[in-house]
């Protein structure tokens, strides 16, 4: 049975790769997208997405729709220049415009109003903040009502995050402090989360063996895609940094389509709001359910993107 599914992403590499993987899953319904000034900025991410939509989709696909939500706490420059590299691709760039169209609301209405007007519970796939979703639920909390699931990928459960600046204690993930909140606002609702956090993607790094796997497969489209788009990413093979890359929001895809390449487990968790502590995710017995994903079958994994990424040719 076709599953139908909203994706919210905030442009990063990981971000991009997965819209391409999704558009490649068979019984996929993907009903919207919408793009967040988060891992990225908005405008090229928001590009990026309508070229790959153009070149890679075997269906129709909506208009992809742009938020306007703002950060709490902006991801550093660094990160979010990839966008600009991605958008630049001359595999996505071979038919010089753009056909996708982009919405005319915000796209924290336009998942609203998909939501309101669907007849059926459609599960949400996010791989940034959770921002356009809480927007969505302060307009109309009765949407709850019409989300089968939330698959998230943000937070963590170590000690240590991966967001090392000024005004926190180093306890958070980037996805959660961007606007904690907003994450806040969702574990209050009772919509079911599956949750991908930093800890869930450990055995899943992005490797010079990976990027080897991938180049040896140029011949195939969609795999010549991935590795270039992966060169985007710094390759830091001798030390790890908090810019260590893992291949997060593609698990969460993956595990989406497939949760069979994983393990999981029920956790209780919260969050908290408060300085310098805001967006740390942490267990607790008072806190919600949710669906922890702990491990993951690696060469599952790749095999997984491996044949779906195929399937673009």
């Amino acid at each position: 049975m076709t599953e139908k599914v909203y994706f919210n992403h905030d442009g990063g590499v990981d971000d991009l790769v997965s819209l391409f993987l999704l558009l490649q899953m068979d019984e996929v319904e993907l009903v919207g997208v919408g793009v967040v000034d988060a891992d990225s900025y908005v405008i090229p991410a928001a590009e990026a997405s309508r070229k790959i939509i153009d070149r890679f989709s075997h269906a129709a696909v909506p208009p992809v729709a742009i938020s306007n939500s703002r950060a709490v706490h902006p991801f550093p420059k660094e990160w979010r220049l990839a966008a600009y590299s991605e958008n630049s691709l001359p595999l996505l760039n071979e038919n010089g415009k753009i056909e996708t169209p982009i919405t005319a609301e915000a796209a924290h209405l336009d998942l609203l109003h998909k939501l309101q007007a669907s007849t059926s519970p459609l599960s949400l796939l996010f791989t940034g903040p959770l921002s356009d979703l809480a927007r969505a639920l302060e307009i109309d909390p009765a949407i709850e009502k019409k989300i089968k699931r939330l698959i998230w990928m943000g937070g963590t459960f170590l000690d240590k995050g991966n967001v090392a600046e000024p005004d926190c204690d180093g306890t958070q993930e980037w996805n959660a402090f961007w606007d904690p909140e907003a994450v806040k606002r969702v574990f209050d609702s009772s919509i079911p989360i599956d949750l991908v956090s930093l800890e869930s993607t450990n055995n899943v790094p992005l490797t010079q063996a990976i990027r080897q796997r991938w180049a040896s497969q140029r011949r195939f489209t969609g795999l010549d895609f991935i590795g270039n788009s992966y060169a985007f990413v710094p390759e830091l093979s001798f030390f790890e940094t908090n810019s260590t890359y893992y291949l997060w929001d593609v698990l969460t895809t993956c595990y989406f389509f497939d949760p069979s390449i994983v393990k999981t487990k029920e956790i209780t968790c919260d969050v908290k709001v408060d300085f310098p502590s805001d967006g740390r995710t942490f267990l607790t017995s008072k806190g919600r359910r949710a669906n922890l994903i702990y491990d993951v079958n690696n060469t599952r994994f790749f095999d997984l993107i491996d044949e779906l990424a195929k399937k673009a040719d």
